[in-house]
């Protein structure tokens, strides 16, 4: 199993590993998150990643889930992913990672690939039912 690390803003991580739970009806094990504040020192950041990515490699690789591209949780991973068995993919949201917890079996390349494919799956535009009449007469 691939373990996955989230890495985000304030209680981001947490909150996200909250809700799987919720969802599948018990905390996901392997999965942890790396909340970041504001005032947290950049080269402390990495070296807390850096001790949670050797914790959690049982030699298959980590996948980390980061919230905003180029915000500086991300700038941290992206120091990480450097390392050979480091994936990264940004913009970490519910359905990404509950794709990424049902494909953590897999390879690392196909994890990476059903993560994305879940965090853009996941976005939708909700019509109003009004609209949806009319879109669907159309």
């Amino acid at each position: 199993m691939i373990p996955l690390l989230i890495v985000a803003h304030g209680n981001l991580g947490d909150s996200l590993i909250q809700c799987a739970g919720h969802v599948l009806g018990q905390r996901p094990e392997r999965l942890e998150s790396l909340d970041l504040s504001s005032s947290d020192e950049p080269g402390e950041m990495l070296e807390r990643a850096r001790a949670q990515i050797a914790r959690l490699d049982q030699g298959k690789g980590v996948l980390i889930l980061t919230d905003v591209y180029g915000a500086t949780p991300c700038n941290t991973v992206c120091q990480l992913i450097t390392h050979e068995h480091v994936e990264a993919v940004a913009g970490v949201n519910l359905p990404m990672l509950l794709k990424a917890l049902n494909y953590r079996n897999e390879t690392l390349a196909l994890l990476v690939r059903k993560a994305v494919q879940g965090g853009q799956g996941g976005i939708m535009y909700i019509l109003p039912r009004d609209a949806e009449e009319e879109y669907s007469d159309a």
